[in-house]
This record gives structure tokens, C-alpha cells and sequence, in this order.
């Protein structure tokens, strides 16, 4: 597999990571205490296990639920493991190997064909593999790829603010109306990512304005 880093265009670091690194980085300023005086606080003087540190930090110290949360995981739970983009293209290795192994290995040409198709949109397309899904990113998420069975791939587009009528060949996704992924698509074999796929890929990527 070809390895991921931080100077290839197509993969980079999912959204939700470089939040919570600027979210360490205010830390001290907001808080009084950088992320590693606040674990070391909480060992000392929390409660002991995970939901009641979760509890500790929003009403002792007035963290809202997803920082307590993240905390209270960080000190008393397994921890999340890539809060820095580094750790977090590593990670990334891992999901796209572990995602694309054994019976399901027949599917990677099908997923390098989609990214090629999604990178060929622009200079802001990237790949942020997490454990079982691929999602693409421009401002936000355009598209999923999800290896869904040993045969196919479930390739998902944001086209809720599309004005129009989309190809019965897209099925809804039955995702929530909040979702971004309304409509998707099976690609089994190279051929289904074909003219029409491209097309309806980058006008989910032109609503990402």
C-alpha cells in the first residue's frame, strides 16, 4: 500500500483532528492549565472512572460535554490516540489496511479508481480514511467511500442542496435529513465509475462551496 503522508494531495488530515489540536493549543489561555496539567489534575483529585469524570469536568469546571467527554476518555478511558495530525496519518494507514484486507481486498483498485476520480476535482479534494469509511472532504464531507460488503462499494454523495432531479441509478442514502450523504451508489467492478459517477461527484463537490 502506498504510504500516506502529510505532502500527498489526495489524503490529509481529517477536520475533526485539527479542531482538537487548536483546541489544545487555546487550552491554557481558556482554561488556566494545559491538556497534560488537567490530566494530571484529574488523576489526582477526580473521581475515578470515565462517566463520572465526565460529569466532574462539565459541572466542577464548567467544560461542555464534548471536551469533558474527550478528557474524561483521555484520563480514565482508552484514550483517543490521534489528537495530533501526525498520529492521526498513522491511524490512517492502519484504517485503510485493516479496511481493505483479507475478502475485502478485491475492492482497493475500485477505491484508488474513486480517489483518482475525486482528485482529479481540485487542489482542496482530500481523503481522511477513519476506521470503516473514507469520507472526502472539500469545506466539508461531498462524499463517502465505504467498503460495505466483500463485493461492493458503498459510495455515498452530499446533493441535499441539489435543485433538481437526481438518477434513479443514486438511491437515498436513509440517512437522517441533518446528514450531509443524501444519495449513493454500489460500485462492484472499475466500469461503475464511469462518466456519470465523475459527473455527479464533482457537482457534490461544486455544492461544497
Amino acid at each position: 500500500m502506498t504510504r500516506i503522508s502529510s505532502q500527498r494531495s489526495i489524503y490529509g488530515v481529517h477536520p475533526g483532528v485539527q479542531l482538537m489540536v487548536d483546541w489544545i493549543a487555546g487550552l491554557k489561555e481558556k482554561s488556566g492549565r494545559t491538556l497534560e496539567e488537567w490530566i494530571a489534575f484529574a488523576k489526582k483529585h477526580g473521581p475515578g472512572d470515565e462517566k463520572a469524570g465526565r460529569d466532574w469536568f462539565q459541572d466542577e469546571h464548567g467544560f461542555t460535554i464534548n471536551p469533558a467527554s474527550y478528557l474524561a476518555e483521555l484520563v480514565w478511558g482508552a484514550g483517543p490516540h490521534e489528537t495530533t495530525p501526525e498520529e492521526y496519518l498513522k491511524a490512517a494507514e492502519i484504517h485503510l489496511r485493516d479496511m481493505y484486507a483479507g475478502p475485502k481486498e478485491d475492492l482497493r483498485p475500485l477505491h484508488d479508481a474513486i480517489l483518482a476520480a475525486a482528485a482529479e476535482l481540485g487542489g482542496d479534494v482530500k481523503a481522511c480514511p477513519c476506521k470503516t469509511i473514507v469520507p472526502l472532504f472539500r469545506k466539508h464531507v461531498f462524499a463517502e467511500i465505504k467498503p460495505a460488503t466483500r463485493t461492493r462499494i458503498d459510495l455515498s454523495f452530499a446533493l441535499r442542496k441539489y435543485d433538481g432531479q437526481v438518477p434513479e441509478r443514486f438511491g437515498p442514502t436513509k440517512r437522517p435529513s441533518s446528514d450531509r450523504l443524501s444519495h449513493k451508489i454500489a460500485i462492484t467492478q472499475l466500469a461503475d465509475v464511469d462518466a456519470e459517477v465523475k459527473r455527479w461527484l464533482r457537482a457534490a463537490y461544486e455544492l461544497d462551496r
